[in-house]
């Protein structure tokens, strides 16, 4: 009894950390989606530096507006770290531009209107309703997942990823 409870502890906590990396190490989805300002943006718009690709439930709801003004507030720590950070929801163009207008953000919005990325991704969640789940990929300056958060808290997220890209540029040595 005793061998088969570590060995479903074991199985429980390997499933765990494979589910937790699986991204890792793997391109990010192919995509061609319009930002705020109505240009169409692929993958190849956000290469050359860091990418922070951050999927967001609903613009101007209460937790997504705090991750966006904290993105916005330490906007320029980002560029400082060689990165660019892009928002993904499902709201379309027009909600984008609403609320980049009214929190100032300097960085893209795109518009998954038709909720391809995120299924790709696997952050689609039909629960309230149809929304991305707030789960974030850094990218490396080739498009490949270096780090995913899938467990994000939109008050912290930002200093969270500004450690993580000031750890990955010490280690790149950028």
């Amino acid at each position: 009894m005793k061998l088969l409870a570590k060995i479903l502890l074991f199985t429980g906590i390997f499933t765990l950390h494979a589910a937790t990396n699986q991204w890792q190490g793997r391109p990010f989805a192919q995509f061609k989606l319009k930002d705020q300002s109505g240009q169409i943006k692929t993958n190849q718009d956000f290469k050359a530096k860091w990418v922070v690709m951050y999927f967001y439930p609903k613009d101007r709801t209460p937790g997504c507006t705090v991750e966006a003004q904290n993105f916005a507030d330490d906007y320029q720590k980002f560029v400082i770290q060689n990165a660019e950070i892009v928002g993904v929801s499902y709201d379309d163009v027009e909600s984008h531009v609403d609320f980049a207008k009214t929190y100032q953000l300097k960085f893209s919005l795109l518009a998954d209107v038709d909720h391809n990325l995120a299924k790709a991704m696997d952050v689609h969640s039909y629960f309230p309703w149809p929304h991305p789940s707030r789960q974030t990929f850094i990218l490396d300056n080739k498009g490949i997942i270096v780090k995913h958060f899938e467990d994000v808290d939109p008050a912290t997220h930002s200093k969270e990823l500004l450690e993580t890209l000031a750890a990955l540029n010490k280690t790149t040595g950028n």
